[in-house]
Formats: C-alpha cells, sequence, structure tokens
C-alpha cells in the first residue's frame, strides 16, 4: 500500500523545515495526531503547486441514471409521509479507521443505501435530507417527469477534487490522485434524479426555518450513521427550541424504526438484487468445493476455502456480505467461527456460512454442511436429514398471513422431536417446547429466521410484533436455518454426538401464492449434496 497524505495543510506543520529540494520534514515534537506525516518528505514549493495542477487533459466520467433511481421516489414518499413537516436526515456515514492512519473500504449506512440507491462506496459524508416541502418532489420517474410528494430529496456530497484543485493531491479520502476519479454533484444528481448540494451548504441548510413556530420545521436523524452529523443537528435542533435530548432520541429512533420496517417489503428491484447475490453465492461454494479435495488435512485450509469464496465475492460482487463461516470438524458448532483457521481434516462434517454482497449492498446467507470426503456415514446422513426436515417444516409453515414465530415452532418441534427419539432429549417433547422447558434449545440456541437485505440481518430496528409478531407478507425476503450444534466437551450428550454441527440455510422469497426458494438452484437433500461435490471435485480436476 503506498503512502497517504492527510489532507496536508499549506502551512509548515509544527516546527516543520523546508529542505533544499522543496520538501517538509517534521520533527518527533509535532502534534502527535500529525506525526502519522512524519513517514515521508512532502514537496511543498510554489513551482510544485503550479506544476501539479497544469497538463491535464479532460477528464470525464461516462454516468447514468441508477437502475435503482426508478424506486426510490417512491421509497422516500412512504417514509415522508410518516413525518410530514418534518426534515428527515440521512447521513451515508464516513471511513472507519482499521488501524492508525488506515481506514476500512468504506460501506455506506443501510438506510442511506436504501433510499438512495447508491450501493458500493461512492460517497462518504454524504448526506440525504428530506425537506418538507408541499410543492416540492420526490425525484424524477422512469421518463424524467418528477413526482409530487411531501418532501424533496436534496443529497449534499463533496465536490470532486480532481486536477482543478489542489486537493486533488493532499486530500486522502476524496483527493483523486489518491482515490481515482469519483462521481460528484453532477454525476450524483445524475445517477440518483436528485438535487445535489455541496456538503459545506449543510450546515445553513439545517438551520433553516428549524424550529417550533409556523412554517417551521423539527429535525430527526439516523443518528447512528455518523456521529458529527448527529452532533450538528442536536446543536441546531437545542438552539431551535428542542432541548430535551432524550424527546429527540426517541424521535431520532422512530425515524430509524420506520426505515427498518419498510424494508420489510422488497420491491421489484431489491427482489433481482437478492437473486443476483444468491446466484453469485452458488458460485462462490462451487469454487469451494473445486478446492476441497486439494485443501484436506493442510494447515489452516479453512482460509484456504474462505479465500476461494471471498475471491468470488470480490470478483462478481462488492464483498463478502458477513465474514465468511468455514468451520470443519469441532469448530462447526461454534455458530460464528470466523477465524478459519483450523484444518479440514478427513471424515468430518464441514460447515459453511456465507453470502455475496452485489454492488447494490443486498446479499445473500447461505449455509451448508459437507461431508469433507464427499459421503456423508450413515450417522452423518442421521443428523442431516433431522436438520433437513426441520427446515423443510419451517418453510411448509411460511405461509402469508403466517407469522415468523410460526415458522420457529415448526423448526423447534422437528428437532425436540428427534433429540427426544435419540434419547438426547431429558424430557418429554412438549415438555421442552413449552415456554418454561426449551431443553431443546440447548442444541439449537439461535433464531432459525431472519429478514435479509442490504443488512444480512436486515430491518433490525423494526419492533418486535412488526418483526416476530408479524404476518408474513408478500415481498418480504428471509432466511429458514435450522442446525444442531453438539459441542465436543458436552458430556449430556453420547460421544458420538459430539464435536459436530450442521445448519441448512437457504433464503425465501413470500409470495401472494406462498414461500419460494430464492436459492433453490443451490442442492440442499444429502444426495444432491453429494452429487454435487462429485462434480466440482470433477471440475477442479480439469
Amino acid at each position: 500500500m503506498s503512502e497517504m497524505q492527510n489532507n496536508i495543510p499549506d502551512n509548515k506543520q509544527n516546527n516543520a523545515q523546508t529542505n533544499a529540494n522543496g520538501s517538509a520534514d517534521s520533527n518527533e515534537n509535532g502534534d502527535i495526531a500529525q506525526r502519522v506525516n512524519n513517514r515521508s518528505l512532502r514537496p511543498r514549493s510554489s513551482d510544485f503547486k503550479n506544476f501539479m495542477l497544469s497538463g491535464w487533459g479532460e477528464e470525464t466520467q461516462d454516468v447514468k441514471p441508477l437502475e435503482s433511481s426508478r424506486y426510490t421516489p417512491s421509497r422516500i414518499r412512504d417514509l415522508a409521509e410518516k413525518f410530514l413537516n418534518e426534515r428527515i436526515v440521512i447521513p451515508a456515514g464516513n471511513h472507519k479507521t482499521r488501524s492508525n492512519d488506515c481506514t476500512y473500504m468504506f460501506r455506506p449506512d443501510t438506510s442511506f443505501a436504501y433510499y438512495t440507491g447508491l450501493g458500493e462506496d461512492y460517497e462518504a459524508g454524504a448526506v440525504l435530507v428530506l425537506e418538507p416541502a408541499a410543492d416540492g418532489c420526490s425525484g424524477k420517474t422512469e421518463d424524467g417527469k418528477t413526482e409530487d410528494g411531501s418532501h424533496k430529496p436534496i443529497l449534499f456530497v463533496h465536490p470532486r477534487k480532481d486536477q482543478t484543485t489542489q486537493d486533488y493531491y493532499r486530500s486522502a479520502e476524496y483527493g483523486e490522485y489518491w482515490v481515482g476519479p469519483r462521481p460528484g454533484l453532477a454525476e450524483l444528481e445524475i445517477m440518483t434524479g436528485f438535487e445535489t448540494a455541496d456538503i459545506e451548504t449543510l450546515p445553513e441548510a439545517l438551520k433553516a426555518n428549524a424550529g417550533t413556530g409556523a412554517g417551521e420545521y423539527a429535525i430527526r436523524v439516523i443518528r447512528e450513521s455518523d456521529e458529527t452529523i448527529t452532533e450538528l443537528v442536536e446543536q441546531i435542533r437545542f438552539s431551535a427550541g428542542f432541548e430535551d435530548e432524550e424527546a429527540n432520541r426517541e424521535k431520532d429512533d422512530l425515524l430509524h424504526e420506520a426505515a427498518a420496517e419498510q424494508r420489510m417489503i422488497k420491491d421489484e428491484y431489491e427482489i433481482s438484487e437478492m437473486r443476483k447475490a444468491v446466484n453469485a453465492t452458488k458460485r462462490g461454494f462451487d469454487e469451494i468445493l473445486k478446492a476441497l479435495p486439494s485443501a484436506l488435512n493442510k494447515p489452516r485450509s479453512e482460509r484456504i476455502l474462505e479465500g476461494r469464496f471471498n475471491s468470488v465475492a470480490r470478483e462478481e460482487g462488492n464483498d463478502e456480505g458477513y465474514d465468511t463461516i468455514i468451520a470443519s470438524g469441532v469448530h462447526a458448532p461454534t455458530l460464528h467461527w470466523m477465524r478459519n483457521t483450523g484444518v479440514v481434516g478427513s471424515g468430518e462434517l464441514l460447515l459453511i456460512d456465507a453470502g455475496v454482497e452485489v454492488n447494490s449492498l443486498y446479499t445473500a446467507d447461505i449455509t451448508r454442511t459437507f461431508p469433507t470426503d464427499g459421503k456423508f456415514t450413515d450417522f452423518q446422513r442421521k443428523l442431516y436429514n433431522a436438520v433437513l426436515e426441520s427446515q423443510q417444516a419451517g418453510f411448509d409453515a411460511a405461509k402469508p398471513g403466517a407469522t415468523y414465530s410460526d415458522i420457529h415452532h415448526a423448526c423447534m418441534r422437528v428437532i425436540a422431536q428427534y433429540l427426544y427419539d435419540w434419547g438426547i432429549l431429558p424430557v418429554s417433547v412438549e415438555e421442552s417446547l413449552s415456554e418454561n422447558g426449551q431443553q431443546h434449545r440447548r442444541w439449537l440456541a439461535c433464531g432459525v429466521a431472519h429478514h435479509l437485505g442490504l443488512d444480512v440481518h436486515d430491518c433490525a430496528q423494526a419492533r418486535y410484533e412488526n418483526y416476530q409478531g408479524a404476518k408474513l407478507r408478500p415481498g418480504m425476503i428471509f432466511t429458514i436455518e435450522p442446525g444442531l450444534y453438539f459441542r465436543e466437551n458436552d458430556m449430556l450428550i453420547p460421544e458420538e454426538y459430539r464435536g459436530i454441527g450442521i445448519r441448512i440455510e437457504d433464503d425465501v422469497l413470500m409470495t401472494e401464492n406462498g414461500p419460494e426458494w430464492i436459492s433453490s438452484g443451490i442442492p440442499r437433500t444429502a444426495e444432491d449434496v453429494e452429487a454435487w461435490m462429485a462434480r466440482m471435485s470433477e471440475a477442479g480436476n480439469a
């Protein structure tokens, strides 16, 4: 990685002295926050500045309206109708530090991505403001006409730091010398269909007409996205007469809750992106299975397989939707085993939980459990089929009008029955399933379903009654993922069960006619899994 400059000021930093080559050296006595700049000598002469900004040809970007821009106006309108005459602030968030002056790749806040349609790493530091305007517009329709709505979206962004500005080479975050050409105000207006404005004008825009009087507005913010923006909003609210911090927080929470609950019903674009994510994930699993035979019994072979999947995620999408889980043998009962440092051994079961996040940031979430040698033993098959039956029971319970809880109870009844039949459950099935029992949860403590979309655990800010207690409706996308997790040191089970973990997870779309396996193209039954492994092994040897 090349060195990065962090917004180098024109003046000499601290006790910096300019040498004969026009470079400034900061000594170790400077401000500790600036000592990161001691790593390299930086040219500061006026000749260099003039030379750096001259002699460049015109650089254009071929930008087009995003496909999502056909859908964001209705998303914004639905949200805004819940908060009439209130200014809504939705930040994208900023870079997060990985270590010292290095940051993680930027990923925008989920609410920002949903209402702008901007995925990937387009615009760190941007802010979407929904401005109350009775005669405003919520965006542009497919034919370019405006739609009337209660709020007007304005996207506040950083202008391009191209070769016409010194920030071109001075700003590590936005300078295009460092990060390459990025969309600015004009480009993002084309991409989103929204009016755009310089981020520097945001404070004044938020202050305008903020207050409790007639013709004035309250402000709500997705407060978790960007601490700096939240602090700015709080200062403006306090000055405008909204001095109750707890009341402000409660109103902000209601905004975040409404945004999460709105995402529960996916539109056509979102469903299409989810199908892309699932298809890419299938190809990632294919690559794992091609590499599996040669990876067996090698040191850190879990990471060998992780690398195969993650390369597909980067080649075909934006990234992994979450840290990939490659858990072989005794690691499989650890629900979120993400170290992936173990050896994939012969004769074991291999649990893989992985999903590709496509460029729009929608992610799949798939889990499969494989026999490392390509064939299940009779004992492994018995356990695998119990989990598969549990998953199918959850799917069969997932009808329009049913609830998440119905899926949960259907899956758990099958698991409890098998644990009883195997002599593991110490009480009756009914006692275990009762509210005061739940002994079967020792071996399946986690939930068996969750919403899926821009977040792998999507819509998490929704109210309980609108999640677990809510009726399943067409357009919802969720997982069904029962499992059995027998820890290596569990003395309450026979020895042959210890150190085995099995999970089967698929992605489901609720339609008017019932549930649809989005991931039906990924083999699930023991026989189909074995055949899949054989095909991929042969392809890997070709």
